[in-house]
């Protein structure tokens, strides 16, 4: 079974001596300057040609990416790698390497590199449940080809959601003011211990300091995922749904704790799905003995452990509640 490599709690927690007795920009500067010593070993360029592209050394894209195991694999974002005809990785030590794609999770923007290389430096993941609003971040990559660009900032909010290009939301979000530019997108954001916390993904323009990183305990588990099977399993029910408004009446009469629900528009007999007790006109408020207020709320509990199984809805038919059974099947 492939294993990252993790910090221990107590390592986690322990913060560096950084001169106490010292001015207080003093620590903060050391701090930072630790971390980008600590990271610049582990941090890559990559380059991408996109399908279509004219060939010539202008029409690469470009991100950045960063080393999890001393084989050669690397996280970026899947944006960074979609399409991609040829990757190339830069190290810093100035080798530069084709890359195999692994795989990519377009659903959270997370994706997975291999190169072939010996003398690898590896990132270590840190523990992003124990994350604190206010605490120091540091971004690093290659913003707008400038590589190994350091930014700092801070944690400036906790599980924010993020709309994913296939439409599906990123749970578990960093939120920091650590600036981050075309050409960060997957590159780590770590602590002041150097640990990886997130990978970086995203920014609002023309907003100031509102970028946003992947949680490192999801983006372990995801690029597991991919190295182990090459992608993410999930499943799907075949409907097409929207999220609709309940009455206060409908609400209080059935008891529910939402007041939205999926509003099913059309039921398609898809290959592998059993979801002939579904009608259109359904307003499903109930996916496996969890409350369901919108589509989003569906595709977070059709995981790749339902692929197959049996799974109660319960929906609501002319106003009133009804619990009926759907099998999954696996979304290609």
């Amino acid at each position: 079974m492939f294993e990252f490599v993790y910090a221990s709690n107590s390592e986690q927690n322990t913060g560096r001596n950084t001169g106490a007795d010292g001015p207080l920009l003093d620590a903060y500067s050391s701090t930072v300057v630790n971390v980008a010593r600590q990271l610049s070993l582990c941090v890559v360029h990559i380059k991408v040609k996109k399908r279509g592209q004219q060939k010539g050394p202008d029409n690469y894209g470009a991100g950045s990416g960063f080393i999890i195991s001393s084989d050669g694999y690397i996280i970026t974002n899947n944006h960074v790698m979609s399409n991609a005809e040829e990757i190339l990785v830069s190290l810093p030590d100035g080798r530069e390497f084709k890359a195999e794609s692994i795989g990519a999770d377009p659903a959270t923007d997370i994706g997975v590199l291999k190169i072939y290389a010996d003398n690898l430096h590896v990132a270590t993941f840190g523990n992003s449940d124990q994350l604190q609003v206010g605490q120091i971040a540091v971004a690093v990559g290659n913003p707008f080809g400038f590589q190994h660009s350091v930014t700092a900032g801070v944690i400036s909010a906790l599980g924010r959601t993020l709309r994913s290009e296939n439409g599906r939301l990123i749970d578990d979000v960093i939120q920091t003011d650590a600036a981050l530019n075309p050409g960060n997108s997957g590159g780590p954001l770590v602590d002041s211990s150097g640990h990886v916390i997130g990978v970086n993904t995203a920014v609002i323009l023309p907003a100031q300091g509102i970028c946003f990183a992947v949680s490192s305990n999801l983006a372990a588990y995801i690029a597991g995922k991919l190295i182990m099977e090459g992608k993410v399993r999930r499943a799907y029910i075949g409907i097409a749904g929207q999220m609709i408004r309940l009455s206060d009446r409908i609400v209080n009469y059935n008891k529910l704790q939402k007041p939205t629900g999926v509003y099913v528009a059309e039921v398609n007999a898809n290959p592998g799905i059993n979801n002939s007790e579904l009608l259109s006109g359904d307003i499903i408020v109930g996916c496996n003995g969890k409350e369901v207020g919108t589509v989003d709320d569906i595709h977070r509990l059709l995981i790749e452990e339902t692929i197959g199984v049996k799974i109660p809805l319960n929906v609501l038919r002319k106003g009133i509640s009804h619990r009926i059974n759907v099998v999954p099947a696996e979304l290609k």
